[in-house]
């Protein structure tokens, strides 16, 4: 099947590179067949929907490439069909880089990990902003809760996707996960120090005759 994401990012070049370090064999069978990877699944879905945070990558009109960072609390990039991804634009520094070169070039690329369970997908698409004149499509995208302002909304139409190896992923946890996996041994713990201090309680106690 064609892979829509080698048939993105293995330009001329890249696959001359391949053939000349004898790796073009490896990829060769994602050459053939109907597109694939180009809509999400249920991994890539449930994957998107627990993230906390992604880098976003734009291209500007001198050519040079921009990574940011976008973060919000878990689910706050939100999958609204197998094709496209939506999220709420936080006001940040100001500076617009990213803003800016999607007014030029709609090209973007995502970089999304899981440090905790050593897992990362890339996803590349066109990029829409979203502004106050759509409204419906703005409250899709707003966290009622989240105590951010929100400049805008932003749309991925997803060109293509891949998963990556977890090799040199070093695991990292959040704090909430930190808290979560160390809840049970705390109230464990809990248990243990009052159980010690009943135990020392009746040993202090002094019999009456």
């Amino acid at each position: 099947m064609t892979h829509s994401f080698a048939a993105i990012a293995f330009t001329p070049r890249v696959r001359a590179l391949q053939e000349e370090r004898d790796s073009r064999s490896a990829y060769a069978r994602l050459d053939q067949g109907p597109p694939d990877h180009d809509r999400l699944g249920p991994a890539e879905i449930a994957f998107l929907g627990a993230r906390d945070g992604f880098y976003m990558a734009t291209v500007s009109e001198t050519g040079w490439p921009y990574v940011q960072h976008r973060g919000g609390p878990p689910g706050f990039l939100r999958v609204l069909d197998e094709r496209t991804l939506g999220f709420a634009d936080f006001r940040g520094n100001r500076q617009y880089v990213s803003v800016g070169n999607l007014l030029g070039n709609d090209r973007v690329a995502l970089f999304l990990v899981d440090y905790a369970k050593r897992r990362r997908l890339k996803l590349l698409g066109r990029a829409r902003i979203v502004g106050p004149d759509e409204p419906a499509v703005l409250e899709r995208l707003e966290l009622p809760d989240y105590p951010a302002r929100v400049e805008r909304g932003l749309l991925v139409r997803v060109a293509a996707f891949d998963w990556n190896c977890p090799q040199h992923i070093a695991p990292r946890f959040t704090a909430a996960e930190v808290a979560a996996a160390a809840a049970p041994l705390l109230e464990r713990i809990a248990e243990l120090e009052a159980e010690l201090a009943r135990s020392s309680g009746a040993a202090g106690r002094v019999p009456t005759a």
